[in-house]
């Protein structure tokens, strides 16, 4: 038996710790899981049932007790460029083994609209039926990895979320490119602020949503907009701007599908008006 409030988070990093917080003061029952016993105990001082999970890509620890919770979330970031491209789908493999031996009702895996291949101009917008398979994907370990989640269906509801570049607070896009030489100044961008991340899982637990979903602010203004606005804000050298040697790829999320599905309204639907701090 699961609580219908409890709450299994693998990764309480930049995202997940604070979707941590925002649903224990919503009353949720929340685990879990972090690579340090002293940060696990940090966080059970927070009130947050933290486990030591490390996925080496095989659990360093047995993980059934920290997924015994209604919705599950994987929340852990690819790192193929240290471990290979094989690494993340195996490390989420030996996650849905585990989950599909549970009572978990509700699965949510954090994917990334870089599964999307860019396009030569004019550009079409990407919606979540052009990318299914690895070989449709820029970004084929994710889609592995996507695919992997998606075998707990229909059993479960399974929700994939490719999410746009996470910002906001001290992920200021200006620091990055201070005083560089920038030639994709005028390429969109797909961001969406960590707290409209926060917002649109929430929804989807709530709906209990299925399916999979573009989670992106629906305004894209292009790099040189977005990198000037920062740098002046925060007083950063403001980046060369140069014409590209050639045409740029490109493209642009469309969220849509989640829109629709949830009613949400972002609290940041303009890249230009992001908040951030530099604390």
């Amino acid at each position: 038996m699961t609580d219908d409030k409890s709450i299994a988070i693998i990764g309480l990093g930049w995202l997940g710790l604070p979707l941590a917080e925002v649903l224990l003061a919503r009353g949720y029952v929340v685990k879990g899981s972090t690579t340090t016993a002293e940060k696990a105990a940090q966080l059970i001082d927070q009130g947050i049932d933290a486990k030591v999970l490390r996925l080496d890509p095989a659990p360093t620890t047995n993980p059934a007790e920290l997924l015994t919770a209604d919705t599950v979330i994987i929340n852990i970031p690819p790192k193929a460029g240290q471990q290979g491209d094989s690494f993340h789908p195996q490390q989420v493999g030996y996650l849905v083994d585990a989950i599909r031996r549970g009572a978990a009702r509700h699965i949510i895996y954090i994917s990334s609209t870089s599964v999307y291949p860019e396009r030569s101009e004019p550009v079409a917008v990407s919606v979540e039926d052009d990318v299914h398979t690895p070989d449709q994907s820029a970004a084929p370990a994710l889609v592995e990895a996507e695919q992997k989640v998606l075998t707990l269906a229909p059993e479960r509801l399974v929700t994939i979320l490719r999410c746009g570049g996470l910002m906001g607070y001290g992920r200021i896009p200006g620091k990055y490119v201070a005083g560089k030489t920038v030639d994709t100044g005028a390429v969109p961008v797909n961001y969406i602020h960590r707290d409209d991340v926060i917002g649109l899982l929430i929804a989807v637990m709530d709906k209990k949503l299925h399916g999979t979903f573009n989670a992106v602010a629906p305004e894209h203004p292009t790099r040189e907009a977005i990198y000037r606005r920062s740098c002046t804000d925060f007083e950063y050298d403001l980046p060369t701007f140069v014409a590209p040697e050639k045409p740029l790829t490109y493209k642009v999320i469309s969220p849509e599908k989640l829109i629709l599905a949830t009613d949400y309204s972002f609290q940041y639907p303009n890249p230009l008006e992001f908040p951030y701090s530099q604390s």
